[in-house]
């Protein structure tokens, strides 16, 4: 901050602090980072796979470079996995169920080949128990199978079997123990079931592992809004709800939202593979577009080929490596760079920053880095948010420390600035006992009323002009006013686009200073001449250049004064081409119409020719009163027929 100026801000734009006098650097180089805790990745019995785990910053607002760190990540081998296969045990599903009682063992066999730290559970779901989803019948309640000759367990909407255990022969029992049940509609309440089993955390027993959720079915589910066709309009709390048997009453809440899930899911790094048949593929495909961390596989129509499945599944999730961020405040902007293919020692470099970091095809033991990148829009509270790799619990901390203020310089005693009277801090001087004014040039001694006459204007009775205060016998004007008695006003000049003297210039004392390439009383007038230039002449030798704008002589015009505008030797002459067509129209009309007088002229003669021999050869006999008349007329007809057009 410049010396005397103690109204002005002390943190403004560069250009602003460079015009009051102020030095670099803008601001004073005094930012932290602080790694608080930095454990180097390992895969021994204490698992790290993200590194560092906490940062400290000190972050100042639209800072000039914004902070940048380093985060890498390395996938583990022998990660520890939480497995809840969740089951749609609906009537159509029954030779499903009998396929994975066959396949339980070699389902927990080949997930213990991923990892020894294997826990996994079980649970089941079929439709809440109210109309029109499943029959309110006494006899269907108890076993509402659409078949005689087959028996069902009683329909429910979720049901925990097991919790997360590593006892495998528990889960193997327990899948084999399982009867199927039915509904009355086709839609399952799929949603349901995967809310309660995400939610219910501590029932289930989730761990900080990887968390996988195995869903199986092969029909649609029910999603909100559904539940009103029940008379159920209460949207679901996102509490658990699972009685001591585990049991889940979907009576009393409507189906989840696509969107509540995709929060519950994200809340607790759960992964989602839907296992679901062929038929259905495509609605779960979309469905998985809008919930992060989950993917689709395809079910043979017996689900004979689950173990599989899952084996693609896990490793499509595990190969992928996304960095997200989780509660970042408002005006807190966070960008990434991802370097997938090797360590990156190096700083980031100007590849470009975009708002999603992720890496594809990562094998195991194979090191990611990611460039995190901090800039705050606007002074905040001290705030802390978290990173973390999708599927994995391992977090980064970091703790943001705002600073909404400029630090000031060193206190200077006796400083020049205050004239040897006092200490400058902040820009402002602190003057000794018995010195006044900014900077501390007045003694408490001296006679103010000679002093503040110092301050008036040709005997005016005002002080400094009523633009500012009397300091020690001198002015310390208002912004936008100058002078020895702040008699001038630096905002009331001439305007042009709608800009003090144009923007190219500086208001001093009423009168535009305009820069060397301006002038005039706005400074919109640009001294150049590269507009008014052609062909090596100003203006074409035909004007004057003024405001790098050509000024034409009389009986020129053009941006460069090369037009004549009654010169017409290089003009193309229109011809007059009305003539041509009405004789042609004309010529046409009168041809067709003498064209069918003459045919009518032919053809008439043509019929009389014919008439006259035909008259002659009627018999005398014929002559008599009534062939007499008779005869008279065909003459007259061929005389006519003849002589019309004659």
């Amino acid at each position: 901050h410049h010396p005397f100026q103690p109204s002005e801000r002390r943190c403004d734009a560069k250009e602003a602090l460079t015009s009051r006098g102020c030095k670099e650097p803008y601001p004073p180089e005094t930012d932290e980072t602080l790694l608080m805790k930095d454990k180097e990745l390992s895969a021994s019995d204490d698992i790290i796979q993200l590194r560092p785990q906490q940062i400290d910053f000190q972050l100042r607002v639209g800072e000039y470079v914004p902070q940048t760190f380093k985060v890498s990540f390395k996938r583990a081998e022998g990660y520890p996995i939480d497995l809840y296969y969740l089951m749609d045990l609906s009537f159509s599903m029954g030779d499903d169920l009998d396929m994975i009682k066959k396949l339980s063992q070699d389902m927990v066999s080949t997930l213990q080949s991923f990892t020894k730290k294997l826990r996994i559970g079980f649970g089941s779901f079929v439709d809440k128990v109210a109309l029109p989803y499943v029959s309110q019948m006494k006899r269907k309640r108890r076993d509402p199978s659409p078949h005689r000759g087959t028996s069902c367990q009683p329909a429910f909407s979720f049901q925990n079997l097991l919790n997360l255990t590593t006892d495998t022969a528990a889960f193997e029992n327990k899948v084999i123990g399982q009867r199927i049940s039915a509904n009355l509609d086709s839609p399952e309440s799929g949603f349901d079931a995967i809310m309660q089993a995400a939610v219910c955390k501590d029932v289930i027993g989730w761990d900080d592992g990887t968390k996988i959720l195995v869903y199986t079915s092969d029909d649609t589910l029910h999603m909100a809004g559904d539940g009103r066709l029940s008379g159920i309009s209460e949207p679901p709390d996102g509490h658990c709800h699972l009685s001591p048997s585990g049991l889940y009453d979907g009576t009393r809440f409507d189906y989840p939202s696509i969107g509540q899930l995709a929060r519950v899911l994200t809340a607790n790094n759960i992964q989602l593979i839907f296992a679901v048949t062929k038929n259905i593929s495509a609605a779960y495909e979309e469905l998985s577009k809008m919930i992060p961390q989950s993917v689709v596989g395809v079910l043979e129509s017996d689900s004979s080929n689950v173990v599989q499945l899952i084996k693609n599944a896990y490793n499509s999730l595990s190969s992928s490596v996304v960095l997200e961020h989780h509660g970042a405040p408002q005006g807190l902007e966070v960008a990434y760079q991802a370097h997938c293919t090797s360590p990156s020692p190096g700083p980031p470099g100007l590849r470009p920053w975009s708002q999603r970091a992720e890496c594809k095809d990562i094998k195991i033991n194979q090191q990611v880095d990611f460039y995190v990148q901090l800039n705050m829009s606007r002074c905040l509270e001290q705030t802390e948010f978290h990173l973390s790799v999708q599927g994995i619990s391992e977090q980064l901390k970091v703790v943001v420390k705002m600073k909404c203020e400029c630090d000031c310089g060193p206190v200077e005693e006796a400083s020049p600035s205050c004239s040897g009277h006092g200490t400058l801090h902040c820009g402002t001087c602190s003057c000794d006992p018995g010195f006044l004014g900014q900077a501390c040039d007045c003694q408490q001694s001296e006679d103010h009323v000679s002093l503040d006459e110092k301050c008036r204007h040709g005997g005016s009775s005002q002080l400094c002009s009523g633009h500012g205060s009397c300091e020690c016998g001198k002015c310390a004007c208002q912004r936008s006013f100058s002078g020895q008695f702040c008699e001038c006003d630096d905002s009331n000049c001439a305007k042009s686009n709608q800009q003090l003297c144009g923007g190219n210039g500086k208001c001093v004392c009423g009168k535009c200073n305009c820069s060397g390439a301006y002038g005039g009383e706005a400074c919109d007038c640009s001294t150049h001449t590269d507009r008014c230039q052609t062909a090596g002449r100003p203006c074409s030798g035909s004007g004057e250049c003024l405001c790098n704008r050509c000024v034409c002589k009389g009986g020129f015009d053009g941006d460069h004064c090369s037009h004549i505008p009654n010169n017409c030797s290089h003009a193309f002459c229109s011809i007059d081409k009305t003539w041509v067509i009405i004789g042609s129209s004309v010529s046409g009309i009168l041809f067709i119409g003498l064209l069918i007088i003459v045919i009518s002229r032919l053809l008439l003669e043509l019929s009389y020719r014919r008439g006259v021999p035909k008259l002659r050869r009627i018999p005398a006999a014929d002559q008599l009163e009534g062939g007499e008349a008779q005869r008279y007329a065909a003459i007259m007809l061929l005389f006519v027929s003849h002589h019309l057009f004659v």
